[in-house]
Protein backbone atom coordinates (compact mmCIF):
# COMPACT_ATOMS: atom_id res chain seq x y z
CA UNK A 1 0.00 0.00 0.00
CA UNK A 2 1.36 3.35 -1.02
CA UNK A 3 1.55 5.99 1.74
CA UNK A 4 0.69 9.52 0.43
CA UNK A 5 3.46 12.03 0.91
CA UNK A 6 2.68 15.35 2.61
CA UNK A 7 2.17 18.36 0.40
CA UNK A 8 4.57 21.28 0.41
CA UNK A 9 2.00 23.60 2.03
CA UNK A 10 1.42 21.15 4.86
CA UNK A 11 5.16 20.85 5.45
CA UNK A 12 5.51 24.63 5.62
CA UNK A 13 2.64 24.91 8.12
CA UNK A 14 4.17 22.15 10.24
CA UNK A 15 7.57 23.90 10.34
CA UNK A 16 5.88 27.23 11.15
CA UNK A 17 3.94 25.60 14.03
CA UNK A 18 7.19 24.16 15.46
CA UNK A 19 9.00 27.51 15.27
CA UNK A 20 6.20 29.98 16.16
CA UNK A 21 3.86 27.73 18.12
CA UNK A 22 0.34 26.53 17.26
CA UNK A 23 -2.09 28.84 15.43
CA UNK A 24 -4.88 28.26 17.92
CA UNK A 25 -5.15 30.48 21.00
CA UNK A 26 -4.57 29.39 24.60
CA UNK A 27 -7.92 30.76 25.84
CA UNK A 28 -9.01 30.56 28.66
CA UNK A 29 -5.51 30.07 30.09
CA UNK A 30 -4.38 33.17 28.23
CA UNK A 31 -6.97 35.79 27.21
CA UNK A 32 -6.45 37.35 23.81
CA UNK A 33 -6.50 41.12 23.28
CA UNK A 34 -9.43 42.66 21.42
CA UNK A 35 -9.95 45.73 19.24
CA UNK A 36 -10.48 49.00 21.22
CA UNK A 37 -13.99 49.32 19.73
CA UNK A 38 -15.00 45.81 20.76
CA UNK A 39 -18.38 45.75 22.51
CA UNK A 40 -17.66 43.65 25.55
CA UNK A 41 -19.48 43.29 28.86
CA UNK A 42 -21.39 46.44 29.88
CA UNK A 43 -20.70 48.07 33.24
CA UNK A 44 -21.93 51.10 35.21
CA UNK A 45 -19.91 54.01 36.48
CA UNK A 46 -22.02 54.05 39.63
CA UNK A 47 -20.92 57.53 40.69
CA UNK A 48 -22.12 58.95 37.35
CA UNK A 49 -25.44 57.11 36.99
CA UNK A 50 -28.44 59.29 37.89
CA UNK A 51 -31.11 56.59 37.26
CA UNK A 52 -32.89 58.84 34.77
CA UNK A 53 -34.18 55.90 32.73
CA UNK A 54 -32.87 57.03 29.33
CA UNK A 55 -31.16 53.68 28.81
CA UNK A 56 -34.42 51.88 29.53
CA UNK A 57 -36.26 53.90 26.87
CA UNK A 58 -33.82 53.01 24.08
CA UNK A 59 -33.10 49.35 24.92
CA UNK A 60 -34.67 47.17 22.19
CA UNK A 61 -34.61 43.92 24.20
CA UNK A 62 -35.83 45.13 27.63
CA UNK A 63 -32.42 44.34 29.05
CA UNK A 64 -32.67 47.45 31.24
CA UNK A 65 -35.28 48.14 33.88
CA UNK A 66 -36.13 50.94 36.32
CA UNK A 67 -37.79 49.95 39.61
CA UNK A 68 -39.05 52.44 42.20
CA UNK A 69 -38.61 51.03 45.70
CA UNK A 70 -40.51 53.40 47.97
CA UNK A 71 -39.91 51.18 50.99
CA UNK A 72 -36.17 51.89 50.75
CA UNK A 73 -36.65 55.31 49.13
CA UNK A 74 -34.55 54.51 46.06
CA UNK A 75 -34.90 54.15 42.31
CA UNK A 76 -33.11 51.07 41.04
CA UNK A 77 -31.51 50.80 37.58
CA UNK A 78 -31.04 47.15 36.60
CA UNK A 79 -29.12 45.71 33.65
CA UNK A 80 -30.20 42.16 32.74
CA UNK A 81 -27.06 40.99 30.94
CA UNK A 82 -28.67 37.72 29.85
CA UNK A 83 -31.06 39.72 27.60
CA UNK A 84 -28.47 42.17 26.26
CA UNK A 85 -27.50 42.10 22.56
CA UNK A 86 -24.70 44.68 23.00
CA UNK A 87 -26.20 47.13 20.50
CA UNK A 88 -24.67 50.06 22.47
CA UNK A 89 -27.83 52.18 22.37
CA UNK A 90 -27.67 52.67 26.14
CA UNK A 91 -24.04 53.74 25.87
CA UNK A 92 -24.89 56.20 23.09
CA UNK A 93 -27.89 57.84 24.79
CA UNK A 94 -26.73 57.90 28.42
CA UNK A 95 -26.54 61.63 29.26
CA UNK A 96 -23.85 61.18 31.91
CA UNK A 97 -21.67 58.55 30.17
CA UNK A 98 -22.34 56.22 33.09
CA UNK A 99 -22.48 53.07 30.92
CA UNK A 100 -19.48 51.75 29.05
CA UNK A 101 -18.26 48.65 27.23
CA UNK A 102 -15.35 46.67 28.68
CA UNK A 103 -12.95 44.48 26.66
CA UNK A 104 -14.22 41.45 28.61
CA UNK A 105 -15.94 38.88 26.42
CA UNK A 106 -15.92 35.66 28.41
CA UNK A 107 -19.54 35.17 29.51
CA UNK A 108 -19.33 31.49 30.37
CA UNK A 109 -20.16 30.47 33.92
CA UNK A 110 -21.47 27.42 35.74
CA UNK A 111 -24.46 29.02 37.55
CA UNK A 112 -27.57 30.35 35.85
CA UNK A 113 -28.14 33.47 37.97
CA UNK A 114 -26.02 36.43 38.97
CA UNK A 115 -26.13 38.27 35.65
CA UNK A 116 -27.88 41.43 36.82
CA UNK A 117 -26.02 44.66 37.58
CA UNK A 118 -27.79 47.21 39.78
CA UNK A 119 -27.37 50.87 40.70
CA UNK A 120 -29.52 52.59 43.35
CA UNK A 121 -30.12 56.33 43.81
CA UNK A 122 -32.10 58.23 46.44
CA UNK A 123 -35.62 59.30 45.48
CA UNK A 124 -37.02 62.82 45.65
CA UNK A 125 -40.67 63.19 46.69
CA UNK A 126 -43.11 65.93 45.75
CA UNK A 127 -43.94 68.09 48.79
CA UNK A 128 -47.61 68.33 47.81
CA UNK A 129 -48.74 64.96 46.43
CA UNK A 130 -45.98 62.94 48.11
CA UNK A 131 -45.19 60.91 45.00
CA UNK A 132 -41.58 60.23 43.89
CA UNK A 133 -40.77 61.91 40.57
CA UNK A 134 -36.96 61.88 40.20
CA UNK A 135 -33.75 61.00 41.97
CA UNK A 136 -31.68 63.50 43.89
CA UNK A 137 -28.71 62.66 41.65
CA UNK A 138 -30.79 63.49 38.56
CA UNK A 139 -31.93 66.88 39.90
CA UNK A 140 -28.41 67.78 41.00
CA UNK A 141 -27.04 66.82 37.58
CA UNK A 142 -29.61 69.06 35.85
CA UNK A 143 -28.87 71.88 38.31
CA UNK A 144 -25.14 71.78 37.52
CA UNK A 145 -25.90 71.42 33.80
CA UNK A 146 -28.02 74.58 33.55
CA UNK A 147 -25.62 76.69 35.64
CA UNK A 148 -27.01 80.09 36.71
CA UNK A 149 -30.40 79.24 35.21
CA UNK A 150 -30.94 76.92 38.17
CA UNK A 151 -32.38 79.90 40.07
CA UNK A 152 -35.40 79.97 37.75
CA UNK A 153 -36.62 76.57 38.97
CA UNK A 154 -37.39 76.21 42.72
CA UNK A 155 -37.25 72.40 42.60
CA UNK A 156 -33.72 72.51 41.22
CA UNK A 157 -32.24 75.26 43.37
CA UNK A 158 -33.85 73.99 46.59
CA UNK A 159 -32.46 70.50 45.96
CA UNK A 160 -29.05 72.01 45.18
CA UNK A 161 -29.02 74.31 48.22
CA UNK A 162 -30.18 71.54 50.54
CA UNK A 163 -27.35 69.31 49.29
CA UNK A 164 -24.92 72.16 50.03
CA UNK A 165 -26.37 72.62 53.51
CA UNK A 166 -27.54 76.21 52.95
CA UNK A 167 -31.28 75.41 52.90
CA UNK A 168 -33.43 73.26 55.16
CA UNK A 169 -36.21 70.89 54.06
CA UNK A 170 -39.64 72.43 54.57
CA UNK A 171 -42.46 70.93 56.60
CA UNK A 172 -45.70 69.95 54.82
CA UNK A 173 -47.99 72.97 54.36
CA UNK A 174 -50.97 73.41 56.72
CA UNK A 175 -53.95 75.69 56.23
CA UNK A 176 -54.00 78.65 53.87
CA UNK A 177 -50.63 79.59 52.39
CA UNK A 178 -49.42 83.10 51.64
CA UNK A 179 -49.46 84.18 47.98
CA UNK A 180 -46.94 82.25 45.82
CA UNK A 181 -45.46 80.47 48.86
CA UNK A 182 -46.51 77.14 47.36
CA UNK A 183 -44.13 77.63 44.46
CA UNK A 184 -41.06 77.69 46.72
CA UNK A 185 -41.18 73.96 47.26
CA UNK A 186 -39.79 70.80 45.69
CA UNK A 187 -42.67 69.74 43.44
CA UNK A 188 -43.30 67.23 40.70
CA UNK A 189 -44.06 68.74 37.26
CA UNK A 190 -47.82 68.13 37.61
CA UNK A 191 -48.10 69.79 41.03
CA UNK A 192 -45.85 72.64 39.89
CA UNK A 193 -48.20 73.32 36.97
CA UNK A 194 -51.29 73.15 39.21
CA UNK A 195 -49.67 75.44 41.80
CA UNK A 196 -48.74 78.08 39.23
CA UNK A 197 -52.18 77.94 37.60
CA UNK A 198 -53.95 78.22 40.97
CA UNK A 199 -51.86 81.10 42.28
CA UNK A 200 -51.67 83.03 39.01
CA UNK A 201 -55.19 82.55 37.64
CA UNK A 202 -57.20 81.07 40.49
CA UNK A 203 -58.15 77.92 38.56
Amino acid sequence: MRIPLPKVRELIEAVRAVVKGPFTTQFPKKVDSVHPNFRGILKFREEKCICCGACVQVCPTDAREIIVDQEKGVRRNIHHADRCIYCAQCVLFCPTEAIYHTPEFDLSRTERGGWDTTVEKELVYCEICGEPFATKAQLLWIAHKVGDLVNSNPTLFLTLYQSLGVALPQEPPFGALPYRSGTMRILCPDCRRKTYMTEEWGY
